[in-house]
């Protein structure tokens, strides 16, 4: 099913690619989103959900001195969020803190807490422990993992462990497994690989092809979902990971992002380079898939489309679920286009 988006919309500045739950914040539906300009000071908008859910609003206005690649925010501390950033020769990355009282300022300037400095490689991403208080992170750069121990008290930041991805091996991006701590999921450009971060060591690869997004089933152990630039989106079962256990088709352009909705089973947001975001709802019950069949046949084809938003004219990079509100997510086109939709039609299908 096909339409223009019903959703509430919220204008950044400048382009953009990344956007963030504020999961911290457990009375409002807060998102981060940040700014990629590479002429201009870039920007980070704390945008809120009115209580009446009708309306968008930026209930804070940030400076940030380079372009925004990747933003993440803390999940315990709704002050504090993470970025990759670049100023068009060198990329790093920085934990910051918002103001304590923003709303009160007039030009309330973020507080760099520390940054993740490495001697080599291009950072991609920062992951932060998966939930509650903890003082680990994760940064991957295009070659190597780095376990890190930050204090935000004292401002530090220091690396614990660290190890390689392989001289033929470009890191993109990764996710740490809620249900698993000690496993972490790197994505490259032909294999997924999984660290165990007690021993800083890969544990296993599968083969994939161009994956560029991966996300950890929410609810169910073993399950993680990959999006692929053309072969669309693969569910893989870990404890047999020869093949996938479902595809959806994805885009018809390149499939960008995925994930995984943080309460309801099943339903999967996607988003690519087509311009539309992609509502699924897949199966995830392995007693559907016997044995042999997850082993040896031909991976299924499953058309399990509920919804194309399409209401966008760029393309999407920026997507996010709500998990105060997990039947509203937010995207972000390029062009600076952020949208705010309610899947709750789709939930009584389920």
């Amino acid at each position: 099913m096909q339409a223009a988006s019903s959703g509430i919309g919220y204008g950044l500045k400048y382009q953009a690619r990344c956007i963030s739950d504020v999961k911290a914040d457990t009375d409002h539906t807060s998102f981060l989103a940040g700014t990629l300009s590479l002429k201009e000071e870039n920007e980070v908008h704390l945008i809120r959900l009115s209580s009446s859910g009708t309306e968008l609003f930026c209930e804070g206005l940030f400076s940030h001195p380079n372009e925004i690649w990747d933003l993440v925010s803390c999940p315990f501390d709704q002050r504090i969020f993470s970025t990759v950033h670049s100023n068009g020769e060198s990329y790093g990355a920085s934990i910051w803190q918002i103001p304590e009282l923003y709303g009160e300022l007039n030009s309330p300037q973020l507080e760099r807490i520390t940054s993740l400095d490495t001697d080599a490689g291009k950072i991609k991403c920062v992951l932060w422990w998966p939930s509650g208080r903890h003082d680990k992170l994760i940064s991957i750069n295009d070659e190597n993992l780095y376990l890190w121990n930050l204090d935000v008290s004292k401002k530090t930041a220091q690396v614990q462990s660290q190890d390689s991805a392989g001289m033929l091996q470009k890191l993109s991006g990764g996710a740490w497994d809620p249900h698993d701590v000690s496993s972490v999921a790197a994505t490259c450009e032909s294999y997924l690989q999984f660290w165990d971060v007690r021993t800083m060591k890969k544990t296993s690869t599968i083969e994939c092809s161009h994956v560029r997004s991966v996300d950890y089933h929410p609810k169910k152990k073993h399950i993680l979902v990959t999006a692929e630039h053309e072969s669309g989106i693969h569910i893989w079962d870990l404890r047999n990971p020869k093949v996938p256990i479902q595809e959806l088709p994805g885009h018809t352009h390149w499939t960008w992002t995925v994930k995984c909705n943080p309460e309801y089973d099943g339903l999967i947001l996607s988003a690519g380079t087509d311009s539309t975001v992609n509502l699924w709802l897949a199966s995830t019950n392995l007693d559907e898939l016997t044995t042999e069949r997850q082993e040896y046949s031909p991976t299924r084809w499953v058309d399990s489309l509920l919804h194309t938003y399409s209401d966008f004219e760029d393309s999407i990079y920026g997507l996010t679920w709500s998990s105060r509100e997990p039947w509203i997510f937010a995207s972000l086109s390029y062009d600076g286009r952020v949208v705010v939709e309610s899947v709750k039609p789709f939930i009584s299908r389920k």
